[in-house]
């Protein structure tokens, strides 16, 4: 199993195919905008530099990887020899689905087809396939080249042979794999969003600031980031996609997002990456600069 296609060059898309191909996977990473392709082989470039900063590669290394990544605006043509497909497109369901039926009816028979998704559900991703055996959940922690859990989730129909590849695969990428069920959330993000949604609460309910909450989190709790500022690290939109497939999932309204989080996605203060979230960060940098003031 040589030849990875990732499709999505976003954050995650490009975290992906930067630490496969960095283990010696001939990679293919599409995406629908040239730029977003251009600016992901950017970041990949820088990341890698950072690791030769840090003398964790050599400059041989860094070029062999970037070597071993090629972009593509087509689908089709992308999956059409793909051992393995990493879908890492935005966590939208229906988004998903039409990107599998498209996987399904182009790779070959014997393609693997996995999901980075954080939330939606593996088994009905597989349900619009003609072979949900070989449909299976890789979820990667953000960032990718740096975090070593990766979740491997089961569908209802995944194989076991599949779960096996894919477990091998996770370690060949120095990766800890750890193998869950397909339920709302996995487990990393339902045990992670309702704290975090609970941290959102007790800024709406002016029990703390933001500051006060991440701080007691983080010496408090051993956190090494406080709830507040990974969810302007993940995204805002993203958090609030997630309660809502978790309260949907479960039909518990102990899932509901917290009034704040809905009143920020509305306004589009997402986070880092639109410069304002629970932090204010400066144009052209990610780098937290002061907590925000909040309209409750």
């Amino acid at each position: 199993m040589k030849n990875i296609t990732v499709i999505g060059a976003g954050t995650m898309g490009n975290g992906i195919a930067h630490i496969f191909a960095m283990h010696n996977y001939e990679v293919i990473l599409v995406d629908v905008s040239e730029q977003a392709l251009e600016k992901a082989i950017e970041i990949i470039d820088k990341n890698l530099w950072r690791m030769v900063a840090k003398e964790k590669i050599s400059e041989e290394d860094k070029t062999e990887t970037i070597g071993k990544i090629t972009t593509s605006t087509n689908l089709k043509e992308a999956v059409s020899q793909a051992d393995l497909i990493v879908e890492a497109a935005t966590e939208h369901e229906e988004t998903k689905l039409n990107i599998f039926r498209q996987m399904d009816e182009f790779s070959p028979s014997d393609c693997i087809l996995a999901s980075n998704t954080s939330s939606i559900s593996i088994t009905k991703i597989a349900s619009v396939t003609n072979k949900p055996e070989k449909v299976i959940g890789l979820h990667f922690m953000n960032p990718v080249p740096v975090m070593k859990l990766v979740e491997v989730i089961r569908g209802y129909a995944t194989s076991d042979d599949v779960t096996s590849k894919i477990m091998e695969i996770a370690k060949k990428l120095n990766k800890i794999p750890v193998e869950v069920n397909d339920y709302p959330g996995f487990v990393a993000n339902r045990i992670l969003m309702p704290m975090i949604n609970e941290a959102i609460y007790a800024l709406y309910e002016n029990v703390a600031g933001v500051e006060e909450i991440d701080t007691v989190m983080k010496l408090g709790m051993a956190h090494p980031m406080g709830p507040l500022q990974l969810a302007d690290f993940i995204g805002l939109d993203v958090c609030l996609a997630i309660l809502e497939v978790l309260k949907d999932g479960f039909g518990n309204p102990k899932y509901a997002a917290c009034p704040l989080l809905i009143k920020m996605v509305t306004a589009g203060k997402l986070g880092r990456k639109s410069g304002e979230g629970f932090y204010k960060y400066e144009k052209g940098s990610k780098d937290l600069v002061v907590a925000s003031t909040f309209v409750k």
